[in-house]
């Protein structure tokens, strides 16, 4: 049964007091009445209940006054203990001026293993917010608590708990329904918590890793600035840094759109890298730096007559472009990006006649920078054309890199073995070089990682390739084609004396008093030791003597060597190259002709023999289609106009063998047939051909000797053979003129019109010939 008790009331606004708790009240108005009547009864108490605007409390707590004082700001004000809870009742007569009611206390249920239960997780969930809080005094007076009622009232010191949730709590007095609910809204907040504190340590993190990275900053910032180093690095310098570089209009916009991004970029992001990267780049390139061209045309062949022996070809194509660019200088025509007004040339020869090289030269004549681009091996668009920007690694193409590297827009660029670029699927570097090497175009190149306009008008491209036949063609349609086909001996000898021998002996620390090479001695050198178009292999023969010399002069107390035709041979051993057409062509079925490769001209034996046997022709050594074809003609050539030279067509109706020695390397071109009518001819009449004659041209099923390539390159390769009498076709007659005068001395060229003429000179006499049925196969 519920006891009732008169009791004064005291309502407290924004205040909502449970069981339990220990709560100030400041004595206003309102409550000093209240606690004036308390303090006048002898156990001190009163009702305590919250303010409601809206109704009347139902619920509050007996409290008791334990202490009367002031409150730090000098209010008094009473520490009043809120004891159980009851229902509140009528009003009721009492002395004084407060308020009194009726006050009856409530029953709050048993408490069974259920409550238990839920308040042993309540004080789990309470214990682990305390926790987070590291409130370790409160959880263990918590831990302390047993009474489930009392724990459940503890709640009213909840600071998430909202003054409504606290009432809803003071008005319900069934222990299990308080403890579910200070459970559930216990855990709604312990979920918050999780999330509040993944947030904040989010955002503790992000600001620690800023004010780390800020503090390194300022620390490089500091040292950069002790050291006399310092570089800035923020959008503001890259903005001032474009506005005061001298850059084409055009790339200025480009280059202030990349810093507005850049400036609204943060730091952490890979973009503001990227930007950076791409604005080092645009800022370092030249845009409008410029060396001036030399004028000087003499001084200018001076200089390729200095570096160079020979290629007068060259050098004269260099000295009309330099004429002409100064003569557009003299008269205001030279306009700064001009539209078409770089050159490009091809250099296409063997190796070792000094194309690189001559690169040099010619930027040294002109008074430009050079910068040597190689090309050989490379497969991917990209390094011509440049990366993406979007692209992990993006650089810009070589082209870019070389303006850059050069330090002016006016080069001398050399793209080195243009012959050798290659193709797959991550593009044709060949095809992008179109734009680079097109002088109708290369005013605007675009590169992909740059993305803005690139004058290559006034850079002047020089290209190098070993043979023309791999470049493509509308690459090749590009250039002007300079052949260098390669030195004669006398040559060789001078570039040697020139420039190979003295640069081999500072390589060997020797000086000219302690060795003497002379000129027989280099002679023998290009002419027995090496038999090339260039000179790389003799430059190999020099410094293999000159090593040679310094172990001598290091072992032996001799202060001079000489080196002469007499003990060469002690340096190098014997020869490796001897004439050996006389010994080729000895027996007849051997005919010498001339061929042009990647290496410049070479002599080519081509040997015929018959046997027993069935009626054919047996082609061996690497023949091309073009080369295979080349002998059927011939064989079909002497059946039906063999009468005529003095050919008996039926030794012909035999098992014929024509064989190319040299067999691994493949061969083919349009030059064999007059060799290969000659050799037949000689095999059928028994008459050896003359050891002294080279032949080169293409036959027809008539007998005319059709035109072909490289005269100058096969007419070199006779002289160093030894050869004395070189047949070519008529057609090819101007192209003597290309080819030295000393070589022309040294061989009697004659040009023919029909195989007949060749038959007829080549063949030795038939009272000095064996004869036919003696005739075996030619020995290699």
């Amino acid at each position: 049964m519920s006891d009732v008790i008169s009791l004064p009331l005291l309502s407290v606004p924004d205040l909502v007091v449970l069981p339990g708790m220990v709560v100030p009240v400041e004595l206003d108005g309102d409550a000093r009445p209240v606690i004036e009547a308390a303090q006048a009864g002898s156990e001190e108490r009163l009702l305590l209940a919250p303010r409601l605007s809206d109704r009347y409390p139902t619920h509050g707590v007996i409290a008791t006054v334990e202490q009367v004082g002031r409150l730090p700001g000098g209010a008094r004000a009473a520490v009043l203990r809120a004891g159980e809870r009851v229902r509140i009742g009528s009003g009721v007569p009492g002395t004084g001026a407060a308020l009194w009611v009726e006050a009856e206390t409530v029953d709050e249920g048993p408490v069974t293993e259920h409550v238990r239960e839920l308040a042993e997780e309540y004080k789990r969930v309470v214990v682990a917010i305390l926790q987070r809080r590291n409130a370790w005094q409160v959880i263990d007076t918590v831990q302390q608590v047993k009474d489930p009622s009392q724990l459940a009232d503890m709640a009213g010191y909840a600071p998430y708990l909202t003054d409504e949730q606290k009432r809803e709590l003071l008005e319900t007095p069934d222990i299990e329904a308080r403890l579910s609910r200070v459970l559930e809204w216990a855990r709604e907040h312990f979920a918050e918590l999780d999330v509040t504190e993944k947030i904040q340590n989010d955002v503790r993190e992000g600001m620690d890793k800023r004010q780390r990275e800020f503090l390194l900053r300022e620390q490089l910032a500091a040292i950069r600035k002790e050291l006399g180093e310092d570089e800035p690095e923020g959008a503001d310098d890259y903005r001032t840094r474009v506005e005061s570089a001298d850059l084409p209009e055009k790339v200025r916009e480009a280059a202030l759109r990349e810093v507005g991004k850049l400036e609204r970029a943060s730091d952490q992001s890979p973009e503001s890298g990227w930007i950076r990267t791409w604005l080092d780049t645009v800022l370092d390139l030249p845009w409008n730096v410029r060396t001036e061209d030399s004028t000087d045309i003499a001084g200018a062949r001076e200089i390729l007559d200095a570096d160079h022996h020979g290629l007068d070809d060259v050098k004269d194509r260099i000295v009309e472009y330099l004429a002409v660019r100064s003569r557009r200088a003299e008269r205001g025509m030279e306009v700064v990006g001009g539209r078409g007004s770089g050159a490009v040339l091809a250099l296409v020869g063997p190796p070792g006649v000094g194309k690189t090289s001559l690169g040099e030269s010619v930027a040294r004549t002109l008074g430009r920078k050079f910068v040597r681009v190689s090309l050989g091996g490379v497969r991917d668009e990209a390094e011509i054309r440049g990366h993406r920007r979007t692209y992990v690694g993006a650089l810009p193409g070589r082209i870019v890199r070389a303006i850059s590297e050069a330090g002016s827009m006016n080069p001398v660029v050399l793209l080195d073995e243009i012959d050798k670029v290659g193709a797959d699927y991550r593009g044709d570097p060949a095809a992008a070089l179109l734009e680079v090497l097109d002088p109708a175009q290369n005013h605007t190149f675009r590169d992909h990682y740059l993305e803005v306009d690139l004058d290559l008008s006034d850079v002047l491209f020089l290209a190098t390739a070993n043979v023309a036949d791999t470049i493509p063609a509308p690459l090749y349609d590009r250039m002007e084609v300079v052949t260098l086909d390669g030195y004669t001996e006398e040559d060789k000898v001078a570039i040697a004396r020139t420039h190979l021998l003295p640069r081999q002996l500072s390589r060997a620390a020797l000086s000219e008093d302690e060795v003497s090479v002379s000129d027989e001695a280099l002679r023998q050198m290009a002419g027995e030791y090496t038999r090339e178009a260039g000179v790389r292999q003799l430059e190999r023969a020099i410094a293999k003597v000159l090593r040679k010399v310094a172990t001598r002069l290091a072992s032996t107390d001799a202060a001079l060597v000489a080196v002469d035709g007499d003990n060469l041979r002690d340096f190098l051993g014997r020869p490796r190259f001897l004439p050996e057409s006389a010994e080729r062509t000895a027996v007849p079925g051997v005919a010498t002709g001339l061929a042009v490769t990647g290496t410049g001209g070479d002599v080519l034996f081509i040997e015929a023999t018959s046997m027993e046997g069935e009626r054919g022709l047996t082609l061996t050594g690497q023949l091309g289609d073009v080369m295979k074809e080349s002998a059927q003609i011939a064989l079909s050539y002497l059946r039906s106009h063999g009468a005529e030279h003095g050919v008996d067509a039926e030794s012909l109706d035999r098992a014929l063998h024509l064989h190319v020695p040299a067999g691994a390397v493949p061969k083919d071109g349009p030059s064999a047939g007059v060799t290969m009518v000659t050799a037949l001819s000689s095999l059928a009449s028994g008459r050896p051909v003359r050891s002294d004659v080279g032949m080169t041209g293409e036959v027809t099923l008539n007998g005319r000797v059709l035109p072909i390539g490289g005269v100058k390159q096969k007419l070199l390769a006779a002289q160093r053979a030894g050869l004395k009498t070189v047949f070519i076709p008529q057609r090819n007659e101007p192209d003597l003129d290309d080819v030295p005068a000393e070589v022309l001395e040294q061989l009697d060229v004659r040009p023919v019109a029909d195989v007949g003429e060749i038959l007829a000179l080549a063949l030795e006499p038939v009272e000095t010939s064996a004869p036919a049925d003696s005739v075996q196969t030619a020995v290699a």
